[in-house]
Parts: C-alpha cells; sequence; structure tokens
C-alpha cells in the first residue's frame, strides 16, 4: 500500500491507496510545521488501526508540501513507522514526467505540478485547473501535458479574514451563496461582494486565460471550497476534489516502474 501525503498551507491530507490505485481512507490534520514525528505518528496509527489497515501494509510514502517546514519530520514518520524512505514531490531524483515551461521550474508549488499531471491524464488538455486553498491558483496545462504557467489570488476565506481586520465597522460573515446580488443589510451586502465578486473574478481570469492562450480549454476546480463555486458558474466544467492525491498515486507509479 501506498500512503500519500499532500500538506497544504492549512491543512496536510493522508491517504492510503491499495495496490490498484484505490482510496482506502483519508484523513486531514492541521499544517503545522513543529509537528515531531511522533505526533503524526501517533496520530496515524490510531487512525490506521481504526480502520484495520495494518502499519506492515504501507511499503511506500509519498510527500507533496507547500510547507518546506513539514518535510523533515514527515521524512522521519515514513523511515520510523513504515520503515522507507519517501518520495517528495521537488526533490532531486523523483521524475514527474511532466514539462515546465518556464524561466525557473523549481519556483512551481508542488501541489500545481501533482495536480497538473493527474488533470491531464483524465480530462487531457488543453486545460485550466482551479485550486481552491490558501491561496486559489490558476494552472494552465497544453495539449501535450506540458505546464505552461498560471496565476495565483488570494483564496476566498483570506479575502474574507482581510475585510474583517482591517474595516472596525464590519462584522466577520460566513461564506454563503445570497440568492440576490444587491444586499439589504450591512451582513448581506458583505456576502454578495465575498461570493459574486469572487465568482466574478474567476469568470473574468478564465476568459482572460482562454484568450492569451488562444484555444478552447476544460476548466477544472478542485479544493474544499470547489462544489460551492462550481454550481455558482457555468465557466467550470468539472469538479475534481482528489485530484492532488490522484497525481501523488501516478508520480509513485512512474518513479516505481509500475
Amino acid at each position: 500500500m501506498l500512503l500519500a501525503i499532500d500538506v497544504g498551507n492549512t491543512n496536510i491530507v493522508f491517504a492510503v491507496f491499495d495496490g490498484q490505485g484505490n482510496v482506502q481512507d483519508e484523513w486531514r490534520i492541521s499544517s503545522d510545521g513543529k509537528r515531531t514525528a511522533d505526533e503524526y505518528g501517533v496520530w496515524l496509527t490510531q487512525l490506521l488501526d481504526w480502520n484495520h489497515i495494518d502499519c506492515v501494509q504501507i511499503s511506500d510514502v509519498i510527500i507533496s508540501s507547500v510547507v518546506p517546514a513539514t518535510i523533515f519530520n514527515l521524512k522521519a514518520l515514513s523511515k520510523r513507522y513504515f520503515d522507507c524512505d519517501a518520495l517528495v514531490v521537488g526533490e532531486e531524483g523523483l521524475e514527474l514526467g511532466i514539462d515546465v515551461l518556464l524561466e525557473r521550474p523549481e519556483e512551481v508549488g508542488a501541489d500545481r505540478l501533482v495536480n497538473s499531471i493527474a488533470a491531464h491524464l483524465k480530462h487531457e488538455g488543453p486545460l485550466i485547473i482551479i485550486d481552491f486553498g490558501t491561496a486559489t491558483t490558476f494552472d494552465v496545462v497544453n495539449e501535450e501535458g506540458q505546464y505552461c504557467g498560471g496565476a495565483i489570488a488570494p483564496g476566498i476565506n483570506l479575502s474574507i479574514d482581510a475585510l474583517y481586520m482591517a474595516a472596525a465597522k464590519l462584522p466577520r460573515v460566513s461564506l454563503d451563496k445570497p440568492a440576490k446580488v444587491i444586499g439589504k443589510n450591512t451582513v448581506e451586502a458583505m456576502q454578495s461582494g465575498i461570493f459574486w465578486g469572487y465568482v466574478s473574478m474567476l469568470e473574468g481570469m478564465v476568459m482572460r486565460i482562454k484568450g492569451e492562450f488562444g484555444q478552447s480549454m476544460k476548466v477544472i476546480a478542485t479544493g474544499g471550497l470547489a462544489p460551492i463555486l462550481a454550481d455558482a458558474s457555468k465557466i467550470i466544467q468539472f469538479t475534481d476534489p482528489d485530484i492532488t492525491l490522484r497525481g501523488l498515486w501516478e508520480i509513485h507509479k512512474r518513479n516505481k516502474g509500475l
């Protein structure tokens, strides 16, 4: 079995794959660069046991992380609890099997490349992949599966927090889909501006990317908020919540010769 670890700025996802690439189970924990290998180990081994998965069944570990401080202890977790050396996306010697058409390929976040690999395998191309996380990323993959670049915007929850913190008289609001754009009170007005303003940003960015790229493109959404925002706009054609995990499985296969 493979343990795939996807480290985002907010959460870490741990997923166990069987030999055929099926996810047996997955769990989330908050991202914390100070968490030790043993803290991960105690938490994870209990969840594995609860789900009747023996640690000895896990023979391989692969890690994708946008939080560098987590990598050392996750590698230590792999060695101590699963007796294997983890593959780490971005480290020397790991073959991703994707061409990065940028001046400085090393600057691209690991999660963005992993998403691009999985999305191209499933949907082919050309593609725009929108990942709704702490930041919202737009990634462009051409018909050949090459990574062409993209854009990074503040995530919608960051926008909510910034509005609350910077404006003394505005309350903190939840992310809801308002029935109308014109709010009749402060909360409704804020929710409209946040939600429909963000949808408008997505639609505008996709329109501009397509215009610059010059071809018809499929649009795939992933990340925790993808289902909510995908329902609000026809520009998003596919919602794929497990795209990063499937990308990690594919990279594992390519490097293990499976």
